[in-house]
C-alpha cells in the first residue's frame, strides 16, 4: 500500500522530521526491505534504531522511530512508542481498504492450524478475488497484524489475517485494528495455557475474535471441538460450523490418502458435495481445509470452486513439510512450533504412513499449563503408536535428554524405509536436526 510520511505522522500523532516522501508498505526487518518499503524501528530483543542506516542503504524512504531517535539525512516520524504507532497506522490503512475489501476480511485464530488455514483460505479466495492478500509468514501479533494490513495492495479485494494469543486482550486488540467480518476458530488446546490460567483461559482468550465480529459477520467454528463451541457461545455473528461430524454445515470425509499423507476428501454443504485434494499433510489439515471452504462459501463462492482451489495451497516452512534426507529417508519437518494438540496430529500422521521405522525427534513444548503431564502424554502416545522417541535437550518426555549430536548418532543409517518427524516449540530450535539431516 502506498503511504506517505505525512500521512503516517497524521495517523500516528507523530512528528514529521524531514521532507514528506512516499513509501510502498512497511517492514520491521532492515534485511527484508523491498520495493521502497518504509522501516519501523522496534525495540525488542534488538533495538531497531541501531539499523536505521542499514534501512536507508536498503532503500527505505523513511522510518518510524522513537522521540529523539531520528537519523540525519533520513526522513523520520517520531512517536512515543513505535509498536503502538504501528497499530494506529494499521487501523488507518484498514479503513483505507474498506471500499475494496468489503466484508472479505478474515481473522483466523486457534491453538493449532492458524498458519495452514491461512494458506488454505488464501488459495480459496484467490480463485475469485485477484488481489487477495495474506502474509507469507506467521505474522500474528501486535507487530505482524498491522504490517500485514499496511503491506496489502491498494486494490486489495480480500484480506486474510492470522491472530495469535499470548495473554488476555491480545486478540481483542488485534481485532480493533483489523476489524474482521469473518472469523475462523480452528481448534483449542493447551497452547500458552500457562499464561492464562489453563485451558479455560485459552477458551476465553480465543473467544475474543468471535466476540469482536459484527452482527452481520460470520463465525466459522469447528464443530468437532467442544472447547471451540464453548468459545463461540456469545458471538453476535452468524455461526457456520465445519468438521468431520455429519451435523457440521461443511462436513468433510476422507476418501483416500497417498503415500505421503495428502488426502482426497469429499466436502458436503447442504445438498451439494464436491471432491478435491487437500495437499497439506495429515488428517488435521482436512479440518483446516473445511474451514477454508467455509470461508469461501461465506464470501459467495460456489462449493465446487472452493474445493478445487484447495490444491493451490503450499505448505509453510517448517510446517508438515516433506523433505528427503541425504540418505533417502523421508523427513517430516514440523519444527516451527509445538503444543499437545499439534504433537498428537503430527504423530498420528506418521503412524498412518507405510514405513519400516518411524522416529520422532521431539523438543520441549513451552508455555503449556501442566508441562510434566503434557510431555508424559506425548511419550505415551509415541509408545502406543510404535514411534521411536528421541528427546532433544529435554528430560520431560521421561528419558534422558539427547544432544543434537547424540540424536543424529541414534538415528544411525537412514534409508527410504525410514520416516522421521521433527517437532518442538520455537525455544527448542528443532530445525537444527532438520538441517543436519537434509542439507
Amino acid at each position: 500500500m502506498r503511504i506517505t510520511a505525512a500521512e503516517v505522522a497524521l495517523a500516528t500523532g507523530g512528528t514529521l522530521i524531514g521532507p514528506d516522501i512516499p513509501a510502498n508498505g512497511i517492514s520491521f526487518d532492515s534485511r527484508a526491505l523491498s520495493d521502497r518499503q518504509a522501516f519501523v524501528a522496534i525495540r525488542e530483543a534488538r533495538d531497531g534504531h541501531d539499523f536505521l542506516r542499514d534501512a536507508l542503504l536498503h532503500g527505505a524512504p523513511f522510518a518510524i522511530v522513537e522521540v529523539g531517535r531520528s537519523m540525519e539525512n533520513m526522513t523520520c516520524i517520531e512517536v512515543a512508542d513505535t509498536i503502538e504507532a504501528l497499530g494506529m497506522l494499521g487501523r488507518h490503512c484498514r479503513q483505507r481498504l474498506s471500499g475494496t475489501v468489503g466484508d472479505r476480511v478474515v481473522g483466523i485464530t486457534g491453538s493449532v492450524g492458524k498458519t495452514s488455514t491461512k494458506d488454505l483460505v488464501r488459495a480459496v479466495l484467490a480463485s475469485q478475488f485477484e488481489f487477495t492478500h495474506a502474509p507469507d509468514k506467521s505474522l500474528n501479533n501486535d507487530i505482524g497484524v498491522p504490517v500485514t494490513i499496511i503491506n496489502a495492495p491498494d486494490d486489495c479485494d480480500a484480506l486474510v489475517i492470522e491472530m495469535g494469543m499470548r495473554g488476555f486482550g491480545e486478540i481483542a486488540r488485534l481485532c480493533a485494528i483489523a476489524e474482521p467480518v469473518i472469523g475462523v476458530l480452528t481448534a483449542i488446546g493447551d497452547a500458552h495455557g500457562e499464561r492464562v490460567g489453563g485451558i479455560e483461559g485459552v477458551v476465553r482468550a480465543k473467544a475474543e475474535l468471535l466476540n469482536a465480529l459484527p452482527s452481520h459477520g460470520i463465525a466459522i467454528v469447528n464443530l468437532d471441538s467442544e472447547l471451540v463451541m464453548m468459545a463461540a457461545k456469545d458471538t453476535k455473528a452468524r455461526r457456520m460450523t465445519f468438521g468431520f461430524s455429519p451435523a457440521a454445515d461443511i462436513c468433510c470425509e476422507v476418501l483416500d490418502a497417498d503415500k505421503n499423507g495428502a488426502m482426497t476428501v469429499r466436502f458436503t454443504y447442504g445438498d451439494e458435495s464436491a471432491v478435491g485434494v487437500v495437499p497439506l499433510i495429515g488428517r488435521h489439515m482436512v479440518s483446516n481445509a473445511a474451514a477454508a471452504v467455509a470461508v469461501g462459501l461465506a464470501a459467495g463462492l460456489p462449493l465446487g470452486q472452493c474445493v478445487r482451489s484447495l490444491v493451490n495451497a503450499a505448505p509453510g516452512t517448517q510446517r508438515m513439510r516433506w523433505l528427503t534426507s541425504r540418505s533417502g529417508a523421508r523427513v517430516l519437518d514440523d519444527s516451527y512450533n509445538a503444543n499437545p494438540l499439534s504433537m498428537a496430529a503430527a504423530l498420528k500422521t506418521v503412524a498412518s504412513l507405510d514405513a519400516g521405522r518411524r522416529v520422532a525427534v521431539l523438543g520441549l513444548m513451552a508455555e503449556v499449563d501442566d508441562s510434566v503431564q503434557a510431555h508424559s502424554e506425548v511419550a505415551t502416545m509415541c509408545s502406543e503408536l510404535k514411534i521411536e522417541l528421541l528427546p532433544l535437550e529435554t528430560e520431560l518426555y521421561g528419558t534422558s535428554a539427547l544432544s543434537v549430536e547424540e540424536v543424529v548418532d541414534r538415528l544411525g543409517q537412514l534409508d527410504e524405509s525410514v520416516v522421521v518427524v521433527v517437532k518442538g516449540s520455537r525455544v527448542a530450535a528443532t530445525e537444527r536436526i532438520v538441517r543436519l539431516l537434509t542439507d
